[in-house]
């Protein structure tokens, strides 16, 4: 009786320990989270993993187009966090590092079914006439638009890989250009021709769709 006792007891220190441990992490910066996790503090990356794994996810299911195979490479892209967390340094935010990661893994998935990719460098006489009146990289309005969503959501999936990803990282979870290009290893450049291609190649994509007589893009700062 005693024995069960002391056991029940033990039960509920360890129960109050762990709570306690778990608010005293939810209260630490992510720099300071970030530093416990190398350590190998479990806790600490499970943190990181729930403050992370929704937009990973989404990156994942861009790119892949079925949830089982975005559950996979997210779980792929953790599980590569968590081999190579000691090697973070801070040079860069946290999520662009691990952004990056995932990245990838999904571009190496996908490498074989990759179409051919354009040179941002090789904007045509077009797009230098079109540059006059849009500055690459800027919010297109025309995309910012009441637009149906299963028509976007299919033209997306037409997009070549590395447009994919520009919109994605861009458009849709807000990175700006100096972090995309950390992520994909572009120069800043690079990242706005390849924002200001796929957005093109998005308006084509919905012309066809919807049959749609698209204005000439605005400028916009």
């Amino acid at each position: 009786m005693i024995g069960s006792c002391t056991s029940e007891q033990t039960f509920w220190e360890q129960a109050n320990d762990a709570d306690h441990s778990r608010r005293e992490l939810a209260e630490l910066s992510e720099s300071e989270t970030i530093r416990r996790a190398q350590g190998g503090d479990s806790d600490a990356f499970e943190r990181i993993y729930h403050a992370h794994c929704r937009r990973i996810y989404a990156l994942c299911l861009r790119m892949a187009g079925n949830s089982a195979e975005a559950e996979d490479l997210t779980q792929e892209a953790f599980l590569t966090v968590l081999r190579k967390i000691q090697t973070f340094r801070g040079d860069s935010a946290f999520s662009t590092w691990l952004h990056r990661i995932a990245v990838n893994l999904v571009l190496m998935r996908f490498r074989k079914k990759s179409l051919p990719e354009s040179s941002p460098e090789n904007i045509d006489e077009s797009d230098r006439n079109r540059g006059r009146h849009e500055e690459l990289g800027a919010p297109d309005l025309q995309l910012a638009g009441s637009i149906d969503r299963v028509n976007l959501e299919r033209a997306i999936k037409r997009l070549t890989p590395s447009h994919k990803l520009v919109v994605e990282l861009h458009d849709i979870q807000g990175y700006k250009h100096k972090e995309i290009a950390q992520i994909m290893d572009w120069s800043i450049g690079n990242s706005k021709a390849q924002l200001h291609r796929a957005r093109r190649r998005l308006r084509e994509l919905l012309q066809e769709s919807l049959h749609l007589e698209w204005a000439a893009p605005h400028a916009c700062n």
